[in-house]
């Protein structure tokens, strides 16, 4: 009966602790957006529709304390060249759930648009993000995430300009793929 309980024990305690990052030192996250959607319109009131979206999205941290990021967005506009460009700085804590890796981020950081003469019409604006990442363990030490992101970001025409004063809300949801790998 002992040995039973034994090895339930030990069963039970390998599945919980090898399918977290419990026993790793630093983990290493990188990800990619997949889509991204517009909820902001621009100053005349017109929805803005994205085109297509590029980036990456980089995390490094250490079990218990909260880990660093830094992502990086870049969003084409539908029936434009012009690009929506967004870096975050990020602050976030991967929750220490058996079974499945739970990470919750705040960033804040800048937005601006690419495009022929942009720099001479709009400014660069600020952005602010929170966010979640779910992710499976697929062997000890390695797993997958799906991440959601709502980005909230203004960019506001410069002074003396054609877009004098006028703002462009390009808020929005990024969700996106990754992979971390706990060392």
């Amino acid at each position: 009966m002992i040995r039973k309980i034994l090895i339930t024990l030990i069963a039970a305690t390998s599945l919980i602790f090898f399918s977290t990052q419990a026993f790793a030192l630093i983990s290493f996250s990188v990800g990619v957006p997949s889509s991204h959607t517009f909820t902001g319109k621009d100053s005349s009131g017109n929805e803005i529709k994205a085109d297509g979206v590029s980036g990456t999205f980089i995390q490094i941290g250490v079990p218990v304390f909260p880990g660093i990021g830094m992502d990086n967005i870049k969003t084409k506009l539908k029936d434009s060249q012009t690009h929506v460009v967004t870096t975050l700085y990020n602050l976030y804590y991967l929750l220490p759930i058996p079974i499945i890796n739970l990470t919750l981020g705040a960033g804040a950081g800048s937005t601006k648009l690419e495009c022929d003469g942009c720099s001479a019409v709009y400014d660069k604006g600020s952005a602010t993000q929170m966010y979640a990442s779910l992710g499976f363990p697929i062997i000890p030490f390695f797993d997958l995430h799906l991440s959601y992101r709502s980005v909230s970001t203004k960019i506001k025409g410069k002074s003396g300009g054609s877009q004098d004063g006028k703002e462009d809300d390009y808020k929005g949801n990024v969700m996106g793929l990754g992979i971390m790998f706990n060392f």
